[in-house]
């Protein structure tokens, strides 16, 4: 069936509005309707057209959330009302932001569909702390993974990956992980070092921001004792270790957490005239 109506799959990026592409603002602007994840922040949601119906579609995992099937159902209702709707996502909609079930979905119906992509998080986060995820002393590819499995599924062989990443030299970025950053860590130091750098940023990119650095061996410890919560990425791997912007990792205690606005944030080491290696 063909519709009037359009939708398109914007990525709101990780939160902070001047990280949005120029076509996401466009696609923001033009909407009619806007069904917004929990995770788009209200800067974002603010450059709607007055005129528009926003409905917030809350998804966070471990949390109440709206039905995937019934954000599918309004997304394809609106759109054969000949509305131009936008789907909002933190992040990049083709990144753990189930993108491609609602791209499948609305084509089997014959709706229009557009995707948007923003800025994923797991990029975001490292490179607030002046961080690369890729390096070539240091990290030849990088691996984005979520921590969360759907019900049913044994979710990722971190085992596996802790090989690969041992072996390939990669970088891993974890969404969705603190929930489950026993089990991460256990299975990770079966092929990585006790010593392996950890980054865990919550809350990237916005004002609120946190993040503690620390080692593989005092992951869930860290998480535990700074309060971090979700949502927040993590990341394993050498390039963390190579960052100026960061404070010396200790080879076998707890990292200390910085602020955003502390001196070892890009700001400050702007004004200070350091830079990142």
């Amino acid at each position: 069936m063909n519709s009037n109506g359009k939708v398109t799959l914007v990525g709101a990026g990780p939160g902070d509005p001047e990280l949005l592409t120029l076509k996401a603002v466009k696609a923001i602007e033009a909407a009619t309707v806007l069904l917004v994840d929990d995770l788009v922040s209200d800067a974002i949601v603010a450059l709607a057209s007055p005129r528009a119906r926003v409905v917030h579609v809350g998804k966070r995992g471990g949390c109440k959330s709206t039905p995937q099937a019934f954000i599918e159902k309004l997304m394809l209702m609106a759109a054969r009302e000949g509305e131009n709707v936008v789907r909002l996502k933190g992040g990049d909609p083709f990144i753990f932001g189930r993108g491609g079930e609602e791209v499948e979905h609305l084509r089997a119906a014959g709706v229009q569909v557009e995707v948007v992509n923003g800025i994923t998080s797991g990029l975001a986060a490292i490179t607030t702390l002046g961080v690369p995820l890729t390096h070539r002393e240091h990290a030849h590819g990088v691996v984005f993974v979520t921590g969360h499995a759907k019900p049913g599924d044994d979710g990722t062989d971190w085992r596996a990956l802790a090989a690969t990443a041992r072996d390939a030299k990669l970088t891993l970025v974890i969404y969705m992980g603190v929930s489950g950053a026993q089990r991460i860590q256990d299975e990770l130091l079966t092929g990585l070092p006790t010593s392996t750098p950890v980054a865990i940023v919550e809350r990237a990119t916005l004002p609120d921001q946190r993040h503690a650095v620390t080692t593989l061996g005092q992951l869930r410890a860290t998480i535990e004792r700074d309060g971090l919560a979700s949502p927040s990425v993590i990341v394993v791997g050498d390039v963390v270790r190579g960052a100026a912007t960061l404070q010396r990792i200790p080879e076998a205690t707890a990292g200390v957490p910085c602020s955003k606005n502390s001196m070892n944030s890009p700001k400050a080491m702007a004004r200070s005239g350091r830079a990142g290696g």
